[in-house]
């Protein structure tokens, strides 16, 4: 099977394209580079050859996406601008790549006779409602242009399937973590950004107080479920569904899981909460259990822990 990801070299994609090209399928990767990094794909061309295929272009350029689905059976639409903080810095920017992107490629999609196109969504566009867990049957109420966007991205799959025929489905995921994420960035997950902290010894940085909770998702799980959804029964086209472990862990209990991994303490320090950012998510998975035959195998723990495992061994290999 021919796959196209977009985003590909970013963290998701990445990890993405890694499991496809392993399990022997033949991928194709959209990346403008502006948040992915080519180390993501260091060495995929040399290791599996005519299979591998690199595109280096832009969402919001129509001719280039078009190019990309070209030939192409299964799309999984990881590229996006990430990030809530930079939604609201830049809203323009987010909007041009996170909307018109989305669109362009489901446009290419259509006329390139896909088969199935998997979306990248996201549990921001549930916002800040205090009703746990969050179901797909809930109102959205987004809070942040990020959100906004996902959610458009989401009516725009629904409207291509219903419309065009097109097959569509929507991955919500919640807090996605593990190798390949960012610690660097501005706009960095907090779980890479607090095992590289404290393992430096350095006080990582709280939002907030800290007592905020997510439901989050190991990137194996995230893997399961973009592999599940391009095979599932036609019945799942045109829905989306949440994509999560259904467990719940705040902040504070995450720095502590990671000072046991590290054998150490370092006090963090705290800074006010961020605009755009919700309290409490947990996720009602049941839907992509019926759906897509999800189910998540690797808990938040275990997935801490390779996770753990593997900056520690990135930071050694680059000493």
């Amino acid at each position: 099977m021919k796959y196209l990801v977009t985003g590909g070299a970013g963290f998701i994609g990445s990890n993405l394209t890694r499991a496809l090209l392993a399990s022997g399928q033949s991928v194709r990767v959209l990346d403008n580079f502006l948040t992915g990094k080519r180390e993501n794909l260091a060495g995929l061309a040399e290791a599996h050859g005519d299979a591998f295929e690199l595109i280096e272009g832009d969402l919001r350029d129509l001719e280039t996406v078009r190019k990309a689905a070209a030939g192409i059976e299964y799309v999984l639409h990881q590229g996006a601008l990430p990030s809530v903080p930079r939604s609201v810095a830049d809203p323009v920017l987010s909007n041009e790549i996170n909307v018109a992107g989305t669109v362009n490629l489901l446009v290419a999609a259509r006329d390139a006779r896909v088969r199935r196109v998997v979306f990248a969504a996201s549990s921001s566009a549930y916002g800040d409602t205090p009703q746990l867990p969050k179901r797909e049957s809930m109102t959205p109420n987004p809070k942040s242009p990020y959100a906004a966007q996902k959610l458009a991205g989401e009516y725009y799959l629904r409207i291509f399937y219903e419309i065009y025929g097109l097959e569509t489905i929507s991955l919500r995921y919640f807090n996605v973590f593990g190798p390949r994420q960012d610690p660097k960035s501005t706009y960095a997950a907090v779980i890479p950004r607090f095992i590289t902290t404290v393992r430096r010894g350095v006080p990582p940085t709280v939002y907030g107080d800290g007592l905020q909770t997510r439901d989050f998702t190991y990137i194996d799980n995230v893997i399961q479920a973009n592999l599940a959804a391009c095979l599932a029964p036609k019945t799942a086209c045109g829905k989306v569904v949440n994509i999560a472990c259904g467990e719940r862990v705040s902040l504070l209990d995450i720095l502590e899981i990671v000072y046991g991994l590290a054998g150490k303490r370092v006090l963090p320090k705290f800074e006010p909460g961020r605009v755009g950012d919700v309290r409490d998510s947990l996720a009602d998975i049941s839907l992509a259990r019926d759906l897509i035959g999800y189910d998540p195998k690797v808990p938040f723990s275990e997935g801490l822990a390779q996770t753990f495992a593997w900056f520690q061994s990135a930071e050694q290999g680059r000493s």
